[in-house]
């Protein structure tokens, strides 16, 4: 049914969330835990301006926790309650994202953590609260229209009183910060980061990897072959099922600027997105275009790529990333346009260290890697693959 909606349009997609709304939250619901309130809110588009956003809009579940929902720039931003505004940033999941630490600096001086591109919030929780109140997102004024909309639903209400106390309505900051703890809280359980696609199947036994997947399992974790575990690379151990494939630091690799997004939302291609300088915390000249590094689970079904979602397939950001370290002609073409790579958005602060590690890749270690990054999807988006 989704499918369909996805065929008809928006307005659909919006009825749909609007069903599962009422059904999680109309009647006479009981949330018994933060985790069980924080899932009603999470689908609950009565917190959005117009009544036709929620948090899964745009995290949708179905969809590896990414917006399905095409727009003028197709998939790579999304668009926001009132129907009109454009992201200049392509969603990333929610999946496995309870594992990004805590937003710091470590003491070689790189930033770490935190949650959105430019972690400028800390923690989930923070994270959270940020959607609601974005005007580009789901539009609300302020926090009080929001524990207004919150205090609508007599279910929440109790809720919120059994859970987090009797008086927290009696301040609109105090009833904000628990339906934050309350996403944050469902956000952290297993329906967001089950740890059972092929990979996590092959390192129990369940499975085995064809040759190619093997390969390319292989070449990834390889010190020596490739630089993907130079920053997709969380533990130390290539057999902890908790290895999100991210170090979640933060660099600037040479992404050009996204000219159909830029087109579409109106900021033209001299915009210049700051990345990690969007952090308040964060001042430093040497950090200016720099996002941080995504998990790569999911990475498979979750396109378009990269932090504008400037590539549509998964392919061609390996063959983006050996650009670096091949003179071939085909490694210094983009595949999607059959022109060579546009410039960088920033080039100052290139993490060539990185970029540069290892040699160059030929097609068949290409194809290898992509076969292995599609073993990091979940059992439940296997399908998606095959679609």
């Amino acid at each position: 049914m989704q499918r369909l909606a996805l065929f008809l349009g928006i307005s659909v997609v919006t009825a749909l969330l609007c069903a599962e709304t009422t059904a999680r939250t109309g009647g006479a619901q009981s949330y018994d835990t933060k985790a069980a309130l924080g899932e009603a809110l999470f689908f609950d588009v009565n917190l959005s301006k117009n009544r036709s956003q929620a948090c899964a809009t745009c995290h949708n579940p179905d969809y590896g926790f990414v917006d399905p929902r095409p727009t003028e720039a197709g998939l790579a931003v999304s668009i926001g309650d009132d129907g009109i505004s454009l992201g200049d940033r392509n969603t990333p999941t929610a999946s496995y994202a309870k594992y990004a630490p805590y937003f710091h600096k470590v003491e070689d001086g790189v930033y770490r953590g935190g949650q959105f591109l430019d972690g400028r919030e800390p923690d989930l929780t923070g994270q959270a609260g940020g959607p609601p109140l974005n005007p580009g997102e789901m539009g609300m004024p302020d926090k009080a229209s929001v524990v207004a909309r919150l205090r609508e639903n007599t279910n929440y209400v109790s809720a919120f009183k059994k859970l987090f106390g009797d008086d927290v309505f009696v301040d609109d900051d105090t009833a904000y910060k628990a339906m934050q703890i309350s996403l944050a809280a469902f956000e952290t359980t297993p329906f967001f980061s089950p740890f059972d696609s092929k990979y996590d199947r092959s390192l129990r036994g369940e499975v085995k990897l064809t040759d190619e997947e093997e390969l390319g399992r292989v070449l990834f974790f390889s010190q020596q072959f490739t630089n993907c575990n130079q920053c997709h690379q969380l533990q130390t151990s290539q057999i902890s099922k908790e290895e999100t494939f991210s170090n979640y630091e933060y660099h600037n690799i040479g992404i050009p600027v996204n000219l159909e997004v830029r087109a579409a939302n109106g900021l033209g291609s001299d915009f210049v997105d700051p990345g990690l300088l969007d952090n308040p915390l964060v001042s430093e000249p040497s950090e200016l275009g720099k996002f941080k590094v995504p998990t790569l689970r999911n990475v498979a079904v979750t396109g378009p790529y990269m932090h504008n979602g400037v590539f549509k397939d998964l392919r061609t950001t390996v063959v983006f990333y050996n650009k670096y370290n091949s003179k071939a002609a085909s490694a210094q073409t983009n595949p999607e346009t059959g022109e060579p790579w546009a410039p960088p958005e920033v080039d100052g602060t290139l993490s060539l260290k990185e970029l540069e590690h290892g040699p160059a890749l030929d097609a068949q270690r290409i194809d290898a890697l992509v076969a292995f990054m599609k073993t990091l999807t979940d059992r439940r988006y296997e399908h998606l693959l095959k679609e």
